[in-house]
C-alpha cells in the first residue's frame, strides 16, 4: 500500500510538475469508474423500482374479491363474544366460481367453527386461481423503493469492484516503478565526492 499524506480535494487535478502519465491515468479511471458506478446505480434502482410499481398496479387492477362458500365446517369451536382474532382462524376448504364459469377450490383462512356454506371472501386472479389480497398503493410504492433501492445498490457494486481492482492494479504499476527507479538512482545518493 502506497504511503499517503493529507487529504487534499482535487488533487488528482492539479498541475504538478512531478506528476506522472500514471497519476492521471488514474485520476481519469476514479472520476470514470465514480460517474460509471452513480450511473449504473439510478438506472437499475429505477428501472427495477418502476417495474415493480407497475406490476403491483396491475395486480391492483386485475385481482378480485370473489364470495367463497366453505365445504367443510372449519375447526375449533366459534368465539363466544363473537369477535374473531388473527389468532382464532384456521384453514378450511372452500370453493368459488370464478368469472369465466369454472369451479375453484383451496384453502382459506376462516373464523374456527364456521359451517359449511358460510360465505369467505376470496382473492382470485382473472383466470380464478386464488392468490393472496393486492397490496395498496402505499405498500407498493414502499415495496418498490426497497426493491429498487436494493438492486440499484448491487448493480452499482459491479462498476465498483472493477474500478478497485484496476485502481490497485494501476497503484502496483507504480510502486514498481518507484522500486525501479529507486534501485537506479539510490545508490549514487550514498557516493560522497571528494
Amino acid at each position: 500500500m502506497a504511503l499517503r499524506g493529507p487529504k487534499v480535494w482535487l488533487w488528482r487535478w492539479r498541475r504538478n510538475p512531478l506528476k506522472r502519465r500514471g497519476d492521471r491515468v488514474e485520476a481519469w479511471v476514479v472520476l470514470g469508474v465514480w460517474m460509471l458506478t452513480v450511473f449504473t446505480g439510478l438506472l437499475a434502482g429505477t428501472t427495477v423500482s418502476r417495474s415493480v410499481e407497475d406490476g403491483l398496479a396491475r395486480e391492483r387492477a386485475e385481482w378480485r374479491p370473489l364470495v367463497a362458500r366453505l365445504a367443510e365446517r372449519a375447526p375449533g369451536a366459534a368465539p363466544a363474544n363473537g369477535r374473531v382474532s388473527r389468532t382464532e382462524t384456521v384453514w378450511a376448504t372452500a370453493r368459488w366460481t370464478a368469472a369465466d364459469g369454472s369451479g375453484h377450490s383451496g384453502q382459506l383462512r376462516v373464523p374456527a367453527g364456521s359451517a359449511v356454506g358460510a360465505p369467505v371472501t376470496v382473492w382470485t386472479d382473472p383466470e380464478g386461481r386464488q392468490v393472496t389480497r393486492p397490496v395498496t398503493e402505499s405498500q407498493a410504492c414502499v415495496r418498490a423503493s426497497l426493491i429498487g433501492g436494493a438492486a440499484g445498490l448491487c448493480a452499482a457494486a459491479v462498476p465498483w469492484v472493477a474500478g478497485r481492482s484496476l485502481r490497485g492494479r494501476l497503484e502496483r504499476r507504480r510502486i514498481d516503478q518507484w522500486d525501479a527507479e529507486w534501485a537506479r538512482f539510490g545508490p549514487m545518493w550514498g557516493r560522497t565526492t571528494g
